[in-house]
């Protein structure tokens, strides 16, 4: 451990599992408080009971909306400050858009892109007011590139795409640095929904990564100077061809 992050208080959503949870991970063994957020209860449970006290819970579904909003001042109530917000929890949709629904598209844009929004605002008055803090994005090489499988999935990256860019010229004034990493395909349940030939090309070429490597590249990012901003850091399994 090398107390990189010692005193810090970060804030994953989705860090329950994938590459949240192995941010949660990586941000504890350098020393910080971290507040894991998601919906699944017994989950964060677990987390607490094997990582310790230094792991807080936070049970938030994001998707409601009394919920969502709740969720900055409960931490704050918890912690009394934060100074890293990772917004990580996203969902996936890929296949034709003919055949998806209306209500999935709903539920993936409600959470990758309006609870992002959300939760940004909500913690920009406590930033702002201490002249500092670190807002993390993750998005994803799908909103930097179309992907043709991917429509409903890639347009929701290429508006949190823009969102990042358009607010951390806004915020920077404020001591706030506003950047997103952008993986390629990662090991996690959200490409259970992949089409089924793509997934298993992927994993016989060697063209997917795993959690914890973005989380590497999500701390190399936290721990820049102050007068540096990584606002998007990619980051592609070798073999992706894209």
């Amino acid at each position: 451990m090398s107390g990189r992050f010692d005193g810090k208080v970060a804030v994953i959503t989705g860090g329950a599992s994938g590459i949240g949870l192995a941010t949660v991970e990586a941000l504890l063994a350098e020393g910080a408080t971290v507040v894991a957020v998601d919906r699944d209860r017994a989950a964060l449970e677990a987390m607490g009971a094997r990582l310790g006290p230094a792991c807080v819970a936070q049970v938030t579904d994001l998707l409601d909306p009394e919920s969502c909003d709740a969720m900055v001042p409960e931490i704050l109530e918890k912690t009394g400050r934060i100074d890293i917000l990772h917004c990580n929890a996203g969902s996936y949709i890929g296949g034709d858009l003919s055949e998806t629904s209306p209500a999935a598209i709903d539920r993936m844009l409600n959470l990758n892109v309006n609870a992002v929004m959300k939760n940004v605002h909500a913690v920009i008055p406590h930033m702002s007011a201490r002249g500092s803090g670190d807002i993390l994005v993750t998005c994803s090489v799908a909103g930097n590139s179309a992907i043709p499988w991917e429509p409903v999935y890639s347009a929701s990256k290429w508006a949190i795409t823009c969102f990042v860019q358009t607010t951390r010229r806004q915020l920077l004034k404020h001591g706030i640095r506003v950047g997103q990493v952008s993986p390629g395909p990662v090991i996690s349940a959200l490409l259970a929904d992949w089409p089924e030939e793509n997934l298993r090309k992927a994993k016989e070429n060697g063209a997917l990564i795993e959690p914890a490597e973005v989380a590497d590249a999500v701390l190399y990012m936290l721990s820049r100077p102050r007068n540096v901003t990584i606002r998007d850091m990619i980051v592609l399994p070798s073999n992706f061809d894209i």
